[in-house]
């Protein structure tokens, strides 16, 4: 009932639903009614919502725009197995990827290190990183799950925005402070060729439009392999300039330049406050470093209260990541994951 977004001065009014994880259609039913209530001209989901609300699709009043896909186009985006075949292709890099439990997989783990994660999951939730020659844990049909080939280099994000397969922006950027396998501080990284050009090829070939996000690692010889994708807004949308960002979503055909903050490191600050405490040694030092330098993604002093008051708002999100030891973003997305 209480959130980030319901303390700011922007918003006129919130709305408690039923969780999508607990019931999509009532989900769906509820925002439906809310978007006719308020006379809603433009849906735009943020988040892991997403899916859920894709679903919305032909159930909007007439005139009403969906900010998101089909979900038969996010879907397969979404899954980890799904992902892998549309990059293969798409004719762009991605590591081996084969099902739990399939002769693939075990010859997959008996040549090098793996990765075993979830087919539907976010924030890192069930990711196991194995050596070669590991036992694989054994597959369970309630969650699937996919063994990926691990590859050596730097882990990188980007995030974009895409008008009928045709880029409007790219942001590459690297965690700087991470929570977990998520980054509650980031670094843009400018002119990053290789990653910007794997983007450009994926999307013009899946035609796809809206928010897009990719994890990348970035071998030895340069080369950017795509690992998994997110078709949703990640934390890059930071680094557009505000100005730009509103416009691109709703006139994307206008062809108006969508440009970069002037901040090139940025952090949402209570988690990275809390990395902080956790630390030691140097890689506390590190973490001093970007919570006295990096720019908070909320702070705004004409709208000051969403950060000052986020300890309160979140503050039944951080009681049960206290209380099951899981980082605060994989808690934070349980009720609106696609699992």
């Amino acid at each position: 009932a209480w959130h980030l977004c319901r303390v700011s001065n922007a918003v006129d009014r919130s709305f408690t639903v039923t969780a999508p994880a607990v019931d999509p259609a009532a989900y769906r039913e509820e925002l439906t009614g809310i978007v006719a209530r308020e006379g809603v001209e433009l849906v735009v989901p943020v988040s892991e919502e997403i899916i859920h609300a894709s679903h919305l699709r032909g159930l909007l009043p007439p005139g009403v725009r969906l900010y998101a896909m089909a979900p038969e186009v996010l879907l397969p985006l979404h899954s980890k197995a799904g992902f892998a075949a549309l990059a293969a292709r798409h004719g762009v890099p991605a590591p081996e990827t084969h099902p739990a439990g399939s002769p693939g997989a075990a010859a997959l783990v008996a040549r090098g290190p793996v990765v075993v994660k979830p087919v539907f999951s976010c924030s890192g939730r069930g990711v196991q990183f194995l050596e070669r020659g590991a036992v694989l844990p054994p597959p369970d049909p309630a969650v699937p799950a996919v063994v990926q080939a691990r590859v050596p280099g730097t882990v990188f994000t980007s995030f974009s925005i895409a008008h009928r397969g045709r880029l409007l922006v790219t942001v590459v950027y690297r965690g700087a402070v991470m929570s977990g396998t998520v980054a509650v501080c980031f670094e843009r990284v400018p002119g990053h060729a290789a990653i910007e050009a794997w983007v450009d090829r994926f999307v013009a070939a899946a035609g796809f439009e809206g928010f897009i996000s990719f994890d990348f690692v970035v071998d030895p010889d340069g080369v950017a392999w795509g690992i998994e994708c997110n078709p949703r807004a990640t934390s890059g949308i930071h680094f557009v300039d505000p100005a730009d960002l509103a416009p691109a979503v709703i006139e994307p055909h206008a062809g108006r330049p969508v440009r970069f903050r002037a901040e090139r490191c940025m952090q949402q600050f209570w988690p990275s406050l809390t990395e902080f405490q956790n630390a030691r040694g140097e890689h506390r030092r590190r973490c001093l470093h970007y919570l006295r330098t990096a720019k908070d993604v909320t702070w705004s002093a004409r709208d000051p209260l969403p950060l000052l008051t986020m300890p309160a708002t979140a503050w039944n999100i951080i009681r049960m990541a206290a209380r099951e030891g899981r980082p605060f973003g994989e808690v934070a997305t349980r009720d609106v994951g696609w699992y």
